[in-house]
């Protein structure tokens, strides 16, 4: 005899109608038989609830998977661009007021600045200058504590902080401030100490206003650090637009563009904080870099803390935009000196290639993980729609 396999798998207990209390053994009451198909249809709406939110959990894990890989990508794609310029020889057009400059050249031609009369100095009697009082707390000039990679890149950042500030000492602490300027009973700058005296001495005065920056005195970046840096990049939280995707042209964040020559890497406050949390974090904070100046723009939602493009846009903190034509800042970050380059171009080359392929296979997973979502909910809804039924008709 065949036998449904619908009966094998959900048998329905005999039903005996009885009539004043009266009725055949064995089998079950009207209210009975009513309760045990409601307690039937509440255990599948539980088990198809729970394989609801299994499925919905899974979407949030392999969402979570994607976001990781859209991080580690555009990482990496940062990286090959820097790699990707470190290798390319200077464009003949880059200014040729650098051609063959390293950035203390630069600076000398800035005969008549702090940093000007300080490297005039450095360059005539090396070493013993730091032996000096007051240039003892005198890390360096900005100019000189970072390199950046890209030459457009070099460009935009000398342009948003300007020449005062590319041309700005660096000191340790407040009391290497105080020693590079005194002043008289009237208030009025000795130009006969400190770092005026200096200049005198060799036939040049320090003119107009320069500034001092004060490691010790700056709120540095308290956050993590991305691991296993030697530079010690800032964690920083990568911008994204309303919709939830990173914005189309984002490069990176201008602070962690920077790297900083590894003399200078050691340099470290009292506090234990590097140029890149105190110095270069100050200057920049979440300064965000992007391909193009419409890229930018469409960016604006997500640009908190000012950004810039490599075609030459501005846009500073508190909605200010920087228009017109670059102004031509004739001091800027050197190159890093290229080693490995190319070897190491490749190797993120394959690193990108193995996140794009998992990428693509956690968003076939994502698709069919939908699917099943679903199913499940389409399923769901029919077996409510049962049990409504079932309540309806044991009502009356």
């Amino acid at each position: 005899m065949l036998v449904d396999p619908r009966e094998m798998a959900s048998p329905v207990p005999r039903v005996v109608t009885q009539n004043n209390g009266g009725g055949e053994g064995g089998g079950m009451s009207q209210a009975e038989f009513a309760m045990f198909n409601s307690r039937r249809l509440q255990s599948d709406l539980e088990a198809m609830g729970r394989k609801i939110k299994q499925h919905e959990d899974n979407l949030l894990f392999l969402k979570s998977q994607k976001n990781k890989l859209d991080e580690s990508i555009l990482d990496l794609q940062v990286r090959m661009s820097q790699l990707q310029s470190s290798a390319t020889p200077i464009s003949e057009n880059f200014g040729d007021n650098h051609q063959g400059e390293d950035v203390d050249e630069q600076i000398l031609r800035y005969e008549n600045s702090a940093a000007g009369v300080l490297g005039l100095v450095q360059s005539r009697h090396g070493s013993q200058v730091s032996q000096l009082t007051l240039t003892k707390g005198v890390v360096g000039v900005v100019a000189q504590l970072g390199r950046v990679s890209d030459e457009n890149l070099s460009q935009a950042l000398s342009d948003y902080l300007g020449t005062r500030s590319m041309l700005a000492l660096v000191c340790k602490d407040y009391e290497s401030v105080k020693g590079l300027e005194s002043y008289d009973n009237q208030g009025n700058v000795d130009k006969n100490a400190g770092l005026h005296g200096l200049g005198a001495s060799i036939g040049r005065n320090i003119e107009g206003h320069f500034d001092a920056i004060c490691l010790e005195t700056l709120r540095p970046y308290v956050g993590q650090y991305i691991a296993d840096d030697p530079q010690r990049r800032l964690d920083l939280l990568k911008p994204k637009l309303p919709n939830g995707e990173y914005p189309p042209g984002f490069l990176g964040f201008a602070v962690n563009m920077i790297q900083i020559v590894p003399a200078y890497l050691l340099c470290v406050t009292a506090n234990g904080y590097g140029l890149r949390e105190t110095l270069f974090y100050s200057l920049f904070s979440r300064l965000q870099v992007y391909k193009t100046r419409v890229d930018m723009i469409n960016a604006r939602p997500c640009i908190s803390d000012g950004a810039i493009s490599l075609d030459g846009g501005i846009i500073r903190s508190g909605g200010i935009f920087t228009l017109g034509s670059c102004d031509e800042v004739n001091i800027r970050f050197a190159k890093p000196i290229a080693s490995r380059v190319m070897d190491n171009y490749s190797e993120t080359e394959k690193q990108m290639r193995e996140m794009k392929w998992k990428k693509d296979k956690t968003l076939e997973d994502i698709k069919r993980e939908q699917v099943l979502r679903e199913e499940a909910v389409f399923n769901f809804g029919k077996k409510k729609e049962e049990f409504v039924r079932f309540l309806a008709q044991t009502a009356y």
